[in-house]
């Protein structure tokens, strides 16, 4: 499949959040394994106006990352026990990021299942702390460039308008009102919680 340039980055965060539905992520470790997996549920993050967003404030030394040019890895560690990986967005300078929650595992996935000590194939993705989990993304990739040979995209067909669902995003306590989550309706693979699911009781979590 071909990859995806830097020009498929170069997009408002929102605008990138929908074209992302549908691309596979390759991964390659050190030894050689690839790992691919479509993409089928993100949510949108903003450094301005958007009080959930890690770079709210301004610039530190967790969030430089999501500064920089467009199309770089934001990893982050979360709930003492997770990473989440998102894809930066917005021109250098100004912050903003896709976070990755969920993806279609495709192949490499019995490392997955090894990682994640799981055999259920829609499980293994369904939320973004597992399938940073079953790819193995952590801190040392944080700002990897999507344009090297560690990690990429590759193009695939876009889903069709009538087959992508908008909602608020999930596990934020602040700007919970932004229908900035988006997910393909018909994919097994997404989190649990869909647009017009019930909501579960839970502790109160950190912002991303």
């Amino acid at each position: 499949m071909k990859r995806l340039g830097a020009e498929f980055y170069e997009a408002p965060t929102l605008a990138l959040a929908e074209r992302l539905l549908g691309k596979i992520f390759v991964r390659r470790e050190e030894s050689g394994v690839v790992s691919k997996a479509r993409i089928v549920e993100t949510e949108a993050y903003l450094g301005e106006g958007d009080e959930a967003c890690h770079a709210w404030r301004g610039m530190t030394g967790r969030n430089r990352a999501m500064f920089g040019p467009p199309g770089h890895l934001y990893i982050y560690f979360t709930y003492g026990c997770h990473f989440m990986m998102n894809i930066v967005s917005e021109p250098e300078g100004r912050a903003g990021a896709v976070l990755l929650r969920a993806m279609e595992p495709l192949e490499g996935i019995g490392r997955m299942r090894e990682r994640r000590q799981m055999a259920d194939a829609l499980a293994l993705m369904s939320g973004p702390g597992k399938l940073a989990q079953a790819l193995g993304i952590g801190p040392e990739l944080y700002g990897t460039s999507l344009l090297g040979e560690t990690c990429w995209l590759e193009d695939a067909p876009a889903i069709p308008p009538e087959l992508i669902g908008t909602s608020p995003r999930i596990g934020i306590s602040r700007s919970t009102e932004l229908p900035w989550r988006k997910f393909v309706t018909t994919s097994p693979h997404v989190s649990k919680t869909r647009l017009g699911a019930p909501k579960k009781k839970s502790r109160k979590r950190l912002e991303r």
